[in-house]
């Protein structure tokens, strides 16, 4: 039998039938793919890929703060799992340069300098970044070109060139040990683009026919069926607009990063003999970054410095400025606002909002609506944005394209996750072979199976300020509670080793009620601290921790019952030394 055995393998592998696979998939490894973030909201995109000793992680983007995070700035990933295992990371590839895909760079790079590699565009808008936070000469960065690709490690990584709302994006085509991943990054298909050539479908179906392990895909627009439109449609409307306002001047807010949309607006600024001026400090950082790079042209004259609006009539300006979310301190807001120093909202204005709400942010451009209308503007809203994501019909196509063994839907919150999987399956996948993952889940993959198989930390890192990471869940809930019930500070003074009152107790109220208009109430108040002051020291009772903690339980309960309130309540001794 034994000898029958090695017979057959020996003809086999005369034959070469004998499987390469049969000798290695003993010790073969898996790909594991590791979302840190972009999986639970629109933003904060970063996703790892492990294969053995090497890591590469696309994309260290930030989220915006929700509503209920309190002072804070921004949201930037947890990279615990990649400073725990650093010795194996490669580098940071990078599919565009919009915040939610960069912004977390800066910050992350301080604790795990690695070298970044991304398209020209993309590399100088991140340059601009590093320069801000002093690390262009720590940080290696590498311009690489669409078609062209990067070995990192057990990888290799090719640029493909998609469409999206910003120049320069990129899909990326991950060669691993163990079959190709396609990881889209944001993407849509327009056949018509202003200034760049169309995706590059024919890569795609090339990638498709010779296997693609896995898809990783844009899900922001999957719940819209159809295509998103081209480029295109927006000139349009921006001619219409420009020649039904020759006697107004225009204020157009789009995202600073939209870059052929700024040159839309420029090229038809100078059809109607109109000055441009360039307002808020990301668009000027970025169109100046995006002019000496050569993706947008600038005809000579046009342009003016906002100190000299006042040379030129109103009809003949147009300015383009940030806000289009109702930032609180970008230009748009603050002219709405009346605080801006140079530009006032003046009857007639037409201003032009060339973008869509971010989920979350329609209360703050609703407001910023209001304030600009009051001001006697015309806010124009119509037709004036198209999105930079694939809706349904697009996504189907990538699919049809690549064939992929298994879909990962990406970029959305778990609704815009469970459409994608839900499309994946009409696109003739299993359902067993359709992933909606959690940040943090680690997934292990080859040809054969996929399992989530473990969970790594993967929740947000609060910056707030300069402080990065030092305000967590506990501090946001004492900043809830003080937003919502007030504050009030019992202050005593004690004479030392005696415990004499010497002063007090005083309470200060703070947010809580108007103290003048409540004066018996802080009467009371003070007599029930008083009270349980008294009785502590009736005890003897030296410890001031629970002197302190029976005065805040009296006056918590006395306020429940008397207002049913609860406010902080701060108890401070101070020590005298007679």
């Amino acid at each position: 039998m034994r000898r029958r055995g090695v017979r057959a393998a020996l003809a086999a592998l005369e034959e070469g039938q004998f499987f390469k696979e049969e000798l290695s998939n003993v010790n073969k490894s898996k790909l594991r793919i590791i979302p840190l973030g972009g999986l639970e909201q629109i933003g904060m995109n970063i996703t790892a890929y492990e294969y053995e000793d090497s890591i590469i992680v696309v994309d260290c983007g930030l989220a915006f703060p929700e509503d209920d995070m309190l002072g804070i700035d921004l949201v930037i990933p947890d990279i615990t799992y990649l400073k725990e295992n650093i010795d194996k990371v490669k580098g940071f590839i990078i599919t565009h340069g919009h915040e939610d895909h960069i912004g977390a760079l800066p910050y992350v790079l301080k604790e795990l300098n690695v070298p970044v590699y991304a398209t020209k565009l993309t590399v100088g808008i991140i340059d601009n970044k590093l320069k801000e936070h002093n690390m262009l000469k720590t940080t290696k960065r590498k311009v690489v070109k669409y078609g062209q690709s990067i070995n990192l490690g057990a990888f290799r990584v090719e640029f493909i060139r998609v469409n999206h709302s910003i120049a320069d994006a990129a899909a990326l085509a991950i060669f691993t040990p163990v079959g190709t991943i396609v990881h889209t990054g944001d993407f849509k298909v327009d056949y018509t683009p202003m200034f760049s050539d169309m995706i590059d479908l024919q890569r795609l179906a090339e990638l498709g026919k010779k296997g693609v392990l896995a898809l990783l895909a844009d899900s922001t627009n999957v719940e819209r069926p159809g295509f998103t439109m081209s480029e295109r449609m927006v000139a349009k409307t921006f001619d219409t607009i420009f020649s039904e306002n020759m006697n107004h001047r225009l204020i157009v807010a789009t995202f600073a990063s939209n870059v052929d949309r700024v040159q839309q607006i420029i090229y038809t600024a100078e059809k109607y003999d109109r000055k441009v001026v360039i307002e808020g400090r990301s668009m000027v950082n970025i169109i100046s970054t995006a002019a000496e790079l050569g993706y947008i042209k600038i005809p000579e004259n046009i342009m003016i410095d906002i100190e000299q609006i006042k040379n030129y009539p109103d009809e003949k300006l147009v300015l383009i400025t940030t806000g289009s979310q109702g930032e609180a301190m970008a230009a748009l807001s603050r002219m709405a606002n009346s605080t801006h120093k140079k530009v006032s909202i003046v009857p007639g204005d037409a201003v032009i909002l060339s973008s869509h709400p971010i989920p979350g942010n329609e209360k703050q451009v609703s407001k910023i609506i209001n304030e600009l209308t009051r001001k006697g503007a015309k806010v124009i809203t119509q037709d004036t944005h198209v999105s930079g994501h694939a809706c349904q019909e697009e996504i189907k196509l990538i699919y049809a394209l690549t064939k992929p063994k298994y879909a990962i839907p990406l970029h959305g919150e778990y609704h815009h996750r469970v459409t994608h999987g839900q499309l994946a399956q009409s696109m003739g996948l299993d359902k067993d072979r359709v992933f909606i993952l959690s940040s943090g889940d680690v997934l292990e993959l080859d040809e054969e199976s996929g399992n989530v198989v473990d969970k790594v930390e993967a929740h947000g890192i609060f910056v707030d300020g300069l402080g990065v990471g030092d305000v967590g869940n506990v501090v946001l809930r004492d900043r809830q509670h003080l937003s919502e019930n007030g504050l009030l500070i019992i202050v005593l003074t004690l004479q030392k080793y005696t415990n004499e009152v010497l002063a007090g107790p005083d309470i200060v109220s703070r947010g809580f009620v108007y103290v003048k208009e409540s004066e018996n109430l802080m009467d009371e108040a003070r007599e029930v601290v008083i009270d349980a002051l008294e009785r502590c020291l009736a005890r003897n009772m030296s410890d001031w921790g629970k002197i302190k903690s029976t005065m805040k339980d009296s006056l918590s309960d006395y306020l429940w019952k008397r207002m049913k309130r609860n406010p902080m309540i701060l108890p401070i001794i101070m020590e005298v030394d007679a």
